[in-house]
């Protein structure tokens, strides 16, 4: 079972040579840096080298959501605002979690998609949760493996006490049948509830909530009739299950399904699911908390999936699709083009919308599908925000292939749902064009370069998570891909040798990244932990290093945080953030505004590099927050560049051996 994550492979003929070549003519201009030859710049705090570890799926309040910091900090989650109590049970202000039905329907062709319905009536039981994740240990397949000598040598990327959660937490439920494992499944209250309990341990496989992009912008129900002063983008985060079980993940422009219900889309109420810290879930993630410094300010920065979110990440923009000359085009294929408008008798039902078709949107043309509702809600706010869109640019908003497998060969003749390649800038570049030595180390990479459909079950690398193999610059030579992407054992040889490079990008793979139904969060704990314990085991390398540990995205799940529209495509829920550092130590909980681009201007800053593009994200500025509302930047749109997450010494004080 392939995480759901990756973009599906179908036939196709697209053709993109003229465009490699120019791109490559591109890069060709910029100074290369080899690691073994050109030391990095001076930077302009203790860091020297930063690992920046991206896992799947999971809200702030998902797993942070019963997290109680240290004396004379602050938090805001679950717990904090009284919607639950430390137990797991609704707290008396459990109705803030509450969460409705409404209606977007079109009748005799009149009817548009509204990222804020009307008709609104409060669920008085949620519609039931279903399972999802391998129902029984399977010899062909991801985790969990019928025995631990099997998953062992397939899975080497774990901390050694977590490899026997490699051969545990099978469902024993068929997936998207009532998850009777959750106490009361079938009749469960109007907002948030507890996925642990006696028949559910932390260590088992849970079903995965739609995570799309205008099913996210659905979910969260921004409109400006519901701004204030204390929540200025008016999103009230309350109609995640209606949206999971009114369209799902869609149906690639099929009809709705005779007999469809609240079952049909085999997710139910998945989103309303959250760990309890306090009882002892993701003990690792509450260890890391309680040592170091985490957000709970910090955002996915697109509404929906992982591949449009690892693209801002790497570009601090969207991207966007061109022919073979790198013009921006319309795709040939109509069924790519998103249309989340209701189907005709159906409530909120989309015309386009799939796991394979419907990914790309022209939102600088006002007149498509779908575009109107987003951008005059973002015009309507006191402060109107910019969509930053082009128009005649069809943006990525959901998971495509990139144009390259990882032998730099065309992923176009293997599926038309594929980006072709681009030459657009990404942070990429500026590392390289200013000699900062960096790498992509994406777990069984080496593997997926001679296996680029991912036949072998034990191939789990995740294609669309890799921001710069979308691009001809470091996709179309041998010596490039060599240079800059890496398989983690690599990363694991460069912690120990200390020759990391001054920035690295770590990708679990699709059994140790998280992502609920086909990983675990144990399992990502794992992960992290095994890179975390190897830098703090090499002395030179933990008196300079910097880890950040996030994750690509809330995975549809709820969230009860601030979000603020900084454009067209998000930002979208909080995520966790931790960072882990000698300078980060204490527990602190940061309040600044961020989100997957503030990674970018934290290395931008300490490097001393500009900002990617003129357009691209980074060029917002810090946020300004106000102590009686630390969550609300007064300069929106702003996102901030991390450097409080630290303490760095005055130059004037003594060193450090801690």
């Amino acid at each position: 079972m392939k995480s759901s994550r990756k973009a599906t492979v179908h036939n196709g003929t697209l053709k993109c040579g003229a465009m490699m070549l120019i791109a490559l003519q591109v890069f060709a201009g910029l100074q290369q840096s080899v690691y073994a030859q050109t030391a990095a710049p001076d930077t302009t705090t203790p860091i020297k080298h930063v690992i920046v570890i991206i896992g799947e799926n999971r809200s702030f309040d998902h797993v942070y959501a019963t997290y109680t910091p240290k004396e004379g900090e602050t938090i805001t989650n679950l717990l904090s605002k009284k919607i639950v109590k430390a137990n797991g049970k609704p707290g008396v202000n459990y109705a803030l979690s509450a969460q409705f039905s409404a209606v977007d329907s079109t009748t005799a062709g009149i009817g548009a998609y509204a990222i804020s319905p009307q008709s609104k009536s409060i669920f008085g039981i949620l519609p039931p949760a279903l399972a999802g994740g391998p129902e029984a240990p399977t010899v062909a397949g991801p985790a969990p493996f019928t025995t631990l000598k099997v998953a062992k040598l397939v899975d080497q990327g774990l901390a050694p006490a977590y490899n026997q959660f490699l051969i545990t937490g099978a469902t024993g439920i068929p997936s998207g049948q009532i998850d009777t494992r959750i106490t009361d499944a079938t009749s469960l209250r109007e907002g948030v509830f507890q996925i642990s309990g006696p028949k559910m341990p932390y260590d088992a496989y849970t079903a995965s909530p739609v995570h799309r992009f205008f099913q996210m912008w659905q979910q969260t129900d921004c409109s400006i009739d519901f701004t204030t002063e204390e929540n200025a983008s008016g999103c009230l985060n309350d109609l995640f299950p209606w949206v999971e079980t009114t369209v799902g993940t869609g149906s690639n422009g099929a009809a709705q399904p005779s007999n469809f219900n609240n079952t049909s889309t085999g997710e139910g109420s998945a989103s309303m699911g959250f760990y309890n810290m306090a009882q002892g879930d993701a003990p690792y993630l509450k260890q890391l908390a309680d040592d170091y410094t985490i957000s709970d300010n910090f955002h996915q920065s697109v509404m929906g999936g992982t591949g449009a979110n690892h693209i801002m990440f790497g570009f601090g923009d969207s991207i966007f699709f061109t022919n073979a000359n790198g013009v921006a085009v319309q795709p040939p294929m109509t069924n790519q083009i998103e249309n989340p408008n209701p189907q005709v008798n159906t409530n909120n039902f989309y015309d386009q919308d799939g796991y394979s078709g419907g990914s790309y949107v022209n939102c600088g043309d006002i007149s498509q599908p779908g575009v109107p509702a987003v951008t005059n809600y973002l015009q309507s706010l006191k402060h109107p925000i910019s969509p930053n869109c082009v128009k005649g640019n069809y943006y990525l908003v959901n998971n495509y292939n990139p144009g390259f497998n990882g032998d730099g060969s065309s992923t176009t003749a293997l599926s038309p749902f594929t980006i072709p390649p681009t030459s657009q800038k990404s942070i990429g570049d500026d590392l390289v064009a200013h000699n900062v030595p960096f790498k992509y180390f994406g777990e069984d990479w080496d593997l997926y370069v001679t296996d680029p459909t991912e036949s072998n079950t034990s191939d789990e690398y995740c294609n669309i998570c890799n921001p710069f193999q979308y691009q001809t610059q470091f996709m179309g030579t041998q010596a490039t891909r060599e240079q800059f992407i890496a398989d983690t054992t690599e990363l694991y040889e460069d912690i120990d040798t200390g020759n990391l490079p001054a920035v690295s990008i770590v990708k679990p793979s699709g059994f140790n990244d998280g992502h609920p139904a086909s990983s675990k969060l144990d399992l990502f704990e794992g992960f992290t932990k095994k890179i975390v314990d190897a830098v703090k085991a090499n002395p030179a390398l933990w008196a300079d290093t910097a880890i950040f540990i996030t994750w690509d995205e809330g995975g549809g799940y709820y969230d009860s945080g601030y979000i603020q529209p900084v454009d067209f495509f998000g930002d979208g829920t909080r995520i966790p953030l931790i960072v882990v550092s000698k300078y980060s130590k204490g527990g602190h909980v940061s309040h600044e505004y961020g989100d997957h681009v503030s990674l970018l201007k934290f290395i931008e800053k300490n490097w001393s590099l500009p900002t990617v593009s003129t357009r691209s994200r980074d060029n917002l500025p810090n946020p300004v927050q106000k102590e009686a509302n630390p969550y609300v930047p007064t300069n929106s749109p702003a996102i901030g560049d991390l450097t409080d997450d630290f303490k760095f010494p005055s130059k004037n004080s003594p060193p450090t051996n801690n």
